[in-house]
């Protein structure tokens, strides 16, 4: 090997080790700023949910700014004021609800292995499914001290909700200027489509994340006040968990809504299980032929399937707050790819052999 091929070589293992390098820096940079892009994504996902009522401002002839302040201050307002009427009720009955999981679950695998004989050993399940009294006790602590106790145990819980909060001031506030900046270093024709990518996914993004809000809401109210009318355990907790996961978590949500306080029934009154199917298919039914349709006229349909993927995907990769915020990522995905996408008519043969194969 002579003198020229050995500086070859030199100079490909010094840019091998100089790539490497920048990679193991690039993961450590990302591990390390991972937190507060998160915090980014959900300050994006509440400004684009802002986007309507901001924009009914702005027709109106205020500056943009003063409608994301009065809507942001809005929605402070509104769930200080929830948490100081249901805060304390809601953290005691959900501190409740977890020290009592591990005996409801006990009474449902007696009740298991009496009716199927299944012989299923209960200890090995809950402490499997971390219910057992020694995972549990903390959590307990934390919530028997309400909201306020939460937070003060984890200081850094109200850096990120300011956080969150002033990005999505600044996101919804100066969403043109941001958008003509970005749309200025890009080439004069590559400027239109992006300007048209931006325009679809805040309007179908930001329509698919009120819709559901809104319809989480009705859900949740209505839960609430059957299940306090009927007296079933930790009413308030349950009741958001029934409406939240109903519109958030696609397909299984609604059966999971409803058999976490019907399991927790079963234990006081078991009528009161029958009541809660009852009174939840007569909901789903008002829902999807009244509510849903109406709500939801301006946003986009989304298979089930894919929303169901979307949730297991955004868990996946974001953790428990994946499982919110991946059908509306999704949404905005999908609404970009239908408006760039091209179909094609089926030819014949396929159509014919598939609606012959359907019938």
């Amino acid at each position: 090997m002579n003198v020229g091929d050995t500086q070859i070589w030199r100079r490909v293992f010094i840019l091998a080790l100089a790539l490497f390098a920048v990679y193991q820096f690039g993961l450590s940079l990302l591990a390390t700023l991972s937190p507060f892009l998160m915090l980014l994504l959900l300050a994006w996902l509440i400004s684009i949910a802002m986007e309507p009522p901001v924009s009914w401002f702005e027709r109106r002839g205020y500056r943009r700014g003063l409608g994301a302040g009065v809507v942001l201050i809005g929605l402070v307002v509104f769930g200080l004021l929830f948490f100081g009427t249901f805060g304390g009720l809601m953290f005691s009955q959900l501190a409740s609800a977890v020290a009592a999981a591990p005996q409801v679950a006990l009474n449902i695998i007696d009740w298991l292995n009496t009716t199927f004989e299944l012989g299923l050993d209960a200890n090995q399940i809950l402490a499997s499914a971390n219910l057992d009294s020694t995972s549990l006790t903390p959590i307990v602590s934390e919530l028997a001290g309400g909201l306020l106790g939460l937070l003060g145990s984890v200081f850094t819980g109200i850096f990120d909700l300011l956080t969150i909060l002033v990005f999505a001031f600044y996101l919804s506030a100066e969403a043109p200027r941001a958008k003509r900046t970005i749309a200025s270093w890009l080439k004069p024709d590559k400027q239109r489509i992006f300007i048209t990518v931006w325009e679809i996914a805040v309007h179908k993004t930001g329509g698919f994340v009120v819709s559901r809000v809104l319809l989480a809401s009705i859900s949740a109210t209505a839960h609430i006040f059957f299940f306090w009318a009927i007296g079933v355990p930790y009413w308030l907790p349950m009741g958001l968990f029934a409406g939240i996961t109903a519109q958030f978590v696609p397909t299984i949500g609604t059966y999971l809504g409803i058999a976490v306080p019907a399991m927790f029934s079963l234990t006081s009154e078991p009528m009161d299980a029958a009541w809660i199917l009852v009174f939840a298919t007569v909901y789903q039914q008002i829902e999807n032929y009244v509510l849903g349709p109406r709500i939801s006229r301006a946003t986009m349909d989304m298979h089930p399937a894919i929303a169901l993927a979307s949730v297991f995907v955004g868990t996946a990769v974001f953790g428990a707050i994946g499982a919110l915020i991946g059908i509306p990522i999704m949404a905005g995905i999908l609404a970009v790819a239908d408006t760039y996408g091209h179909r094609h008519e089926l030819i014949s043969e396929i159509d014919d052999g598939i609606t012959a194969s359907a019938d």
